[in-house]
């Protein structure tokens, strides 16, 4: 496996002033935490404080019109829970540090960070957005439906330099895809777009097996409630960027109020330090359960992706209606990411809000179901899914096994 190394300049958080280099392991374990050995702390504070006191008003507008030109986070303490948090900057430090950029902005929720990123280039007269499908179908809807004026282009990847407009503000792709986990070059997109800033929504991935920003992409997204957070008991979202963009991105927080909470943050923080040990377990057993599900009868498709990872995509020959109400071990839900295994109907949940016509010329088929590996044992795992698969009589002999790309 090969070791990603970063070369880590002093930042913020009291690091020393030399540069380092660490493995994403290490950084995954510190980043965002290098000052509290100084304070004489081991975990990092959680600040719950909404507002801050301030004897010198007259600096304290200094500092608020600052932040109300460039969008940059105020120098000295805090000013208001609204403009920031130093817990949810701890994490925003962390996550910019794994994903290879200057920045990060958190918000409540994925959709929050995304619609952030949407009002940044509409409030510049560019609404157009040039996007890939399949999204996540509420990232597909919110396009679709034009809730926040923005007008959108579907193509695929090798359409995109022919879909830009002059008022084109942002190229949106999730890869891999949510949830046939299809691939797209993201170099060539990324030169596709130009000047254009490329989205790209990195939340199957993690900055553990792909790093869009080393590909040319301007904007990372993550739904955090995912596998940054890891145990299904936090809701975020955050947007790895230039401090260009995340200065515009802050303005939009303050002014739409979609902040993180506190412990949201200190949870995130927690969740980033087990990333690479949770998604490389994870992606183990998810490998071995395509090698099975590719040969079993009753199931007609496996997609997985090239660059690996924990989600598994695989269409039954059967009623996937069935199979969602047989499964004992592993949760019938909705999200993924989570150390335990989740299983859904994306046509029926997650995707149902995309168009029908849409959703299967998208490959999104009325029997794919879409599976979150999580932690358990591999055989407990298969011995769930072989039980809830059931009896399929006239199966063909062998499934179809996918990389998608």
């Amino acid at each position: 496996m090969t070791r990603s190394v970063f070369t880590l300049p002093s930042m913020d958080l009291g690091m020393d002033t030399r540069a380092t280099k660490r493995a994403l392991d290490t950084e995954a374990v510190h980043a965002g935490r290098d000052d509290l050995a100084g304070q004489g702390l081991h975990a990092p504070p959680i600040d719950l404080s909404t507002t801050y006191p301030s004897y010198d008003s007259r600096g304290e507008a200094d500092r608020i019109d600052a932040f109300a030109t460039t969008g940059a986070e105020p120098d000295g303490p805090p000013v208001y829970g609204r403009l920031g948090n130093p817990t949810v900057a701890r994490f925003e430090t962390a996550l910019a540090r794994l994903e290879g950029t200057e920045s990060a902005v958190a918000f409540a929720s994925g959709m929050a960070a995304l619609s952030a990123v949407l009002l940044v280039r509409g409030s510049m007269g560019l609404r157009h957005v040039v996007a890939v499908r399949p999204l996540y179908g509420c990232s597909d809807h919110l396009l679709t439906a034009g809730l926040l004026g923005s007008e959108v282009t579907w193509t695929d990847p090798a359409g995109v330099a022919d879909a830009l407009r002059p008022d084109t503000g942002l190229v949106l792709v999730e890869s891999p895809a949510n949830p046939t986990l299809a691939e797209v070059d993201l170099r060539a997109v990324a030169h596709a777009c130009g000047s254009v800033p490329l989205l790209v929504d990195n939340t199957f991935a993690t900055p553990v097996l792909q790093r869009p920003a080393e590909h040319g992409a301007r904007l990372v997204l993550h739904s955090a409630t995912k596998y940054l957070g890891g145990h299904g008991d936090v809701l975020a979202g955050v947007v790895a960027c230039d401090e260009e963009f995340a200065g515009r991105l802050r303005q939009v927080r303050f002014a739409t109020g979609g902040v993180l909470h506190p412990l949201a943050g200190y949870l995130l923080l927690r969740g980033l330090s087990t990333l690479p040990v949770r998604v490389r377990a994870a992606s183990a057993n998810a490998a071995e359960l395509v090698r099975r599900l590719a040969a079993d009868p009753r199931v007609a498709r496996v997609h997985y992706p090239r660059v690996g990872g924990a989600m598994v995509s695989f269409e039954v020959h059967g009623d996937p209606h069935e199979v969602i109400g047989a499964v004992r071990l592993i949760t019938p839900a909705v999200s993924l990411g989570s150390v335990d295994s989740l299983i859904q109907h994306p046509a029926s949940i997650s995707h149902r809000i995309v168009d029908a016509e849409d959703r299967r010329n998208a490959g999104v088929s009325d029997r794919l179901l879409r599976l979150s590996v999580g932690l358990e044992d591999v055989e407990d795992l298969w011995a769930d899914l072989d039980r809830a698969l059931g009896e399929r009589a006239g199966a063909p002999a062998r499934s179809e096994a996918l990389a998608q790309g």
